[in-house]
């Protein structure tokens, strides 16, 4: 799947699609999601379960080939996630046979530092943990490096052990090859790609934003995981480590592209993956 925004391409590299992830958002009922007609048929299942993909996002601008978000990666103890544990996928066959080899990124950004977001930021070479992308710099936003790499030894919440393995194989290995490049966003990172500040999710959440020609697209990170949080933002996940800064981020954000013809590119939405905001009976609709 392809969108081209100006002179900018943007390629989704699907990793992994979950069919039924309503766990994301706990609170969304199936007699929710029935009455939201929009959601169907791309983002729901017949039944009302909330779909979800893993995918990065590439985009190739005149001067430089970026990678937004690396997935889960292949071969990781992520138990006990074990729709995530030990994976072995097309990814990187997928993203060779769209022409774009790992040696010829310039950027890896990080929207945020989770478990199915920095995955294929390392891949395992003789048994070692080395960085995917050598010639790349790695940007993350400051504060989520200093949330993440401070995690309890002695924590007993099993998604904060995952986290503290994904730490070890997944960033420290590119940290130590000294390739992470730390920001605080809102941030510049080449002609037409800039990180703006989406917290909530987690401290240092970040989104992308992309200009050319006059034309704009967003790539969102999980400040918002599913487009049934446009037509209720103060939906909330498990996830978020600040579930009111999620709230007025989602709001924020939406106040100032609805209407407009900036094209939304959701990291986790599944099916067509990217519309227009806009407007509709006092609340949001993503049309696609």
């Amino acid at each position: 799947m392809k969108w081209q925004i100006g002179k900018i391409k943007v390629t989704r590299i699907q990793e992994v699609v979950f069919p039924e992830f309503s766990d994301v958002i706990p609170a969304v009922t199936k007699e929710l999601v029935k009455e939201i007609k929009w959601l169907f048929p791309h983002f729901v299942t017949a039944d009302g379960h909330l779909s979800l993909s893993i995918h990065s996002l590439i985009v190739e601008t005149p001067t430089h080939k970026l990678v937004v978000d690396t997935c889960i990666g292949d071969g990781r103890d992520r138990m006990p996630m074990e729709g995530m544990h030990m994976l072995s996928t097309n990814y990187m066959r997928d993203m060779q046979s769209e022409g774009y080899q790992p040696e010829d990124i310039d950027f890896v950004l990080c929207t945020h530092l989770h478990v199915d977001h920095v995955g294929w930021n390392t891949r395992l070479v003789d048994g070692k943990w080395v960085p995917t992308f050598p010639n790349a710099k790695y940007i993350m936003d400051k504060k989520d490096l200093d949330f993440w790499g401070s995690i309890d030894a002695d924590t007993d919440i099993d998604f904060m052990q995952v986290q503290r393995q994904v730490f070890e194989d997944s960033l420290m290995p590119v940290i130590n090859a000294g390739l992470a490049q730390p920001v605080d966003a809102p941030s510049i990172i080449c002609e037409g790609v800039r990180l703006i500040s989406t917290p909530g999710h987690t401290p240092g959440h970040v989104s992308v934003v992309l200009e050319s020609e006059g034309q704009t697209g967003l790539i969102t990170g999980d400040f918002i995981h599913h487009p049934i949080q446009f037509h209720d933002p103060a939906l909330v996940s498990p996830f978020d480590v600040d579930n009111e800064m999620a709230i007025e981020t989602r709001r924020r954000i939406f106040g100032e592209y609805a209407d407009t013809p900036t094209l939304i590119i959701g990291t986790h939405f599944a099916g067509p993956t990217a519309g227009t905001l806009v407007t509709e009976n006092g609340t949001y609709r993503l049309k696609v």
